[in-house]
């Protein structure tokens, strides 16, 4: 009798992902964050519990469950408890449509795809599905009859209009050099023309995650839980296990976006530039830890983000949405369809725009290094000698 069925096989995957993501969220990406940006701003990070700290996502653990509940006297009681449900749920339904690697054979008669299903309309379902997190925050921010959660369930209501629409329209590009809505597909075809999509998709890219990072509410455009103006925003009243699902659910929704950034623009599971000859040893990798790496790799930009920038005003977030990266984006998709209607059927249109793109990148970097390079050059010369600090 065959016990790996591919049904409970799928059942093991779907188990391995709702018990492994919140381990790596509280006992990895927690203390990395804490580590990188104590590192990145000259602090120590946590060093109390356990070696090095190591064990602090533990002491975070323990914390967060024996925390006593509190529900605010006049708060709505079913919203209030169903609120961080919603935003930890969908995130974690979402990671069952990322494909983390081609099928591995687990014996001689059993193999199995890393990922749990693929669906022709993966992407759309994966854009519905994350879509729904941000109910809880409006509700979470609504029920707790606190006016400052209320501004900031307001605030991301506010961050979902206006984000969400570039996020669609950079990822639109992606549909036309694919012709498909499956994830797996995507990646496929990438490894068939040997050509990333960030590519001739570079602007794509980047309207796709400076989005990704305001639909995920992190710095620096964590508007609704601005603590300097909000106390903590939508999940001021919250605490204990409903406050860890609220955590849970950012810190999935950034492995989400991640994971779609890769898969669509950089390849997936693909080894870099399989098709250069010099460079097939980087095939001895496995699939999968390409994969973890080049998540990682986003996941690390997140916290160099929270580190660096100061959190935009409202008002300038509402003006980089609508009046540059909704017009950009419409400008995008018809730049990718004339490069792909330019060369039906071959792949010469969508290289020819990489290449042009590529260079308009260099240029526009060596234009700010010398724009900075100007800008300190006549600053030295406006200060008086004496006061130039000795370097």
């Amino acid at each position: 009798m065959k016990i790996l069925t591919p049904t409970v096989l799928t059942y093991i995957k779907v188990v391995l992902l709702v018990a492994l993501v919140p381990a790596i969220v509280g006992f990895v990406i927690v203390l990395m964050e804490r580590r990188f940006m104590g590192f990145m701003q000259v602090r120590l990070g946590p060093n109390r519990v356990g070696p090095k700290g190591t064990l602090q996502g533990l002491a975070d653990l323990v914390k967060l469950v024996t925390k006593e509940d509190v529900t605010p006297a006049r708060a709505e009681g079913s919203v209030h408890f169903l609120a961080p449900v919603l935003a930890v749920i969908p995130a974690l339904t979402a990671l069952a449509l990322i494909p983390f690697g081609p099928s591995v054979r687990l014996s001689r008669n059993v193999s199995t795809p890393l990922y749990v299903t693929d669906i022709n309309i993966g992407l759309l379902f994966l854009f519905a599905i994350t879509s729904i997190g941000v109910y809880g925050i409006i509700l979470g921010g609504w029920a707790s009859n606190n006016k400052y959660s209320l501004l900031g369930g307001l605030r991301s209501a506010a961050q979902l209009i206006s984000y969400e629409v570039p996020m669609g329209l950079a990822l639109v590009s992606v549909l036309l050099m694919t012709r498909s809505l499956s994830l797996v597909e995507i990646v496929q075809r990438q490894e068939r023309i040997h050509l990333w999509f960030v590519f001739p998709g570079l602007l794509a890219f980047f309207l796709y995650f400076v989005s990704g990072v305001a639909e995920t509410n992190r710095n620096p455009f964590d508007l609704p839980e601005a603590e300097s103006e909000l106390v903590s925003g939508f999940n001021t009243e919250y605490s204990g296990v409903k406050f860890a699902f609220f955590f849970l659910g950012e810190y999935t929704a950034m492995i989400i976006i991640s994971c779609v950034a890769v898969t669509v623009f950089f390849g997936g599971w693909l080894s870099p530039f399989p098709s250069v000859k010099a460079l097939s040893f980087l095939k001895l990798v496995p699939p999968l830890v390409w994969f973890l790496i080049k998540t990682g790799v986003f996941l690390f930009a997140y916290i160099w983000f929270r580190s660096t920038f100061p959190r935009y005003r409202f008002d300038q977030l509402m003006a980089l949405g609508w009046k540059w990266m909704i017009p950009v984006g419409l400008v995008n998709i018809v730049i990718v369809a004339l490069a792909i209607l330019a060369t039906p059927g071959r792949t010469n249109g969508m290289v020819t725009l990489a290449w042009i793109l590529g260079a308009i990148f260099v240029l526009l970097f060596l234009l700010a290094r010398l724009r900075q390079a100007l800008t300190r050059r006549d600053r030295l010369a406006a200060e008086p000698a004496g006061a130039r600090a000795p370097r």
